[in-house]
């Protein structure tokens, strides 16, 4: 976690500048950066850091959520969780950064009314989004769903959905090809 602890930090940072300039784009790719780097490990921790900014990226496009009640108070909460997060990385505190997380996922209980429904359903979305991700990189299906707490039938709908699982599995080499292969690995 050391290595990724780092590579977080530096993530996190770069998301701070993009907040401040409403980079959705940014934080979208930093969101995909998270899970590229976190597929190997599939630790939900950092998994949960790249479902939050895709979140995030999808509220800050849409221009809609600061029409809310209570929109501002949860975006001040959200950046400060975001900030507690980097200096308990920094601390090599574990505990409290899986707090902040923690936290962050807990925000959304604490909202009402049509802002509560509107994040949360944006937070789903992610996490069958990232799913995706992970699933691309070929970890299980089952695993994947299990990692961000959707169901299997929710990544294997998005999944169909997107492409990702049209895979030709009927394309081979041409025959002389394989033999060459199987030569050379007999030799």
């Amino acid at each position: 976690m050391q290595n990724q602890s780092f590579h977080l930090i530096k993530i996190l940072k770069r998301l701070k500048f993009a907040l401040k300039s409403r980079n959705y784009i940014e934080i979208k790719n930093l969101s995909n950066q998270i899970i590229h780097t976190s597929s190997i490990e599939q630790d939900p921790d950092i998994i949960s850091v790249a479902v939050i900014l895709y979140a995030l990226s999808k509220l800050i496009e849409r221009e809609s959520y600061k029409s809310y009640r209570g929109w501002q108070d949860f975006f001040r909460n959200y950046i400060k969780l975001l900030d507690n997060s980097i200096i308990n990385l920094q601390k090599r505190n574990l505990a409290g950064f899986r707090e902040n997380i923690s936290e962050i996922r807990n925000l959304i209980e604490s909202l009402s009314g049509h802002l509560k429904d509107y994040i949360s359903e944006v937070f789903r979305k992610a996490q069958i989004n990232k799913a995706s991700r992970i699933y691309e990189h070929g970890i299980s299906m089952e695993q994947t769903a299990k990692i961000l707490g959707i169901s299997i039938w929710e990544l294997a709908e998005y999944a169909g959905q997107t492409g990702i699982a049209d895979v030709d599995l009927s394309i081979t080499l041409p025959v002389k090809e394989r033999i060459k292969i199987a030569e050379e690995i007999f030799r």
